[in-house]
């Protein structure tokens, strides 16, 4: 049975996304930005935002393994102002939770504190439909 382009689409725009986050959750930032990437460049708005907002956050987590906090900095704000404006619960993630450690960690490192111990995991609300 043929399957329609959109179907098609579908289902790899979801595989594509869950992937980015188990990669995300594993602290493997740059191959999360990587799967989202690939998803983010056909993606229509809202979604095109939201994929830039958290594809910053993965790439602003990997600056921060390479000791580059200027980076992680720069990413970490862009990211989380692309963020902002969405749902708390934005394509089945719990993204007020994500907010929440973002802003953590960006107050943190304004006024020199210690960071945050460990890495953010991105929530699902519920797991999607296949």
């Amino acid at each position: 049975m043929m399957r329609s382009f959109e179907t098609l689409s579908a289902r790899t725009d979801r595989a594509a996304f869950s992937r980015g986050i188990r990669q995300f959750n594993s602290h493997q930032f740059w191959h999360s930005h990587e799967s989202w990437e690939a998803i983010w460049l056909l993606a229509p708005e809202p979604d095109k935002t939201f994929l830039q907002g958290i594809i910053q956050i993965a790439a602003a987590f990997y600056h921060h393994q390479k000791k580059n906090h200027t980076g992680m900095r720069s990413l970490m704000r862009r990211g989380l102002e692309k963020l902002e404006g969405f749902p708390a619960d934005y394509r089945g993630v719990r993204l007020e939770d994500l907010r929440r450690v973002l802003r953590d960690w960006l107050a943190a490192e304004s006024c020199g504190a210690a960071l945050p111990r460990g890495y953010p995991t991105l929530r699902r609300l519920r797991r999607e439909r296949k």
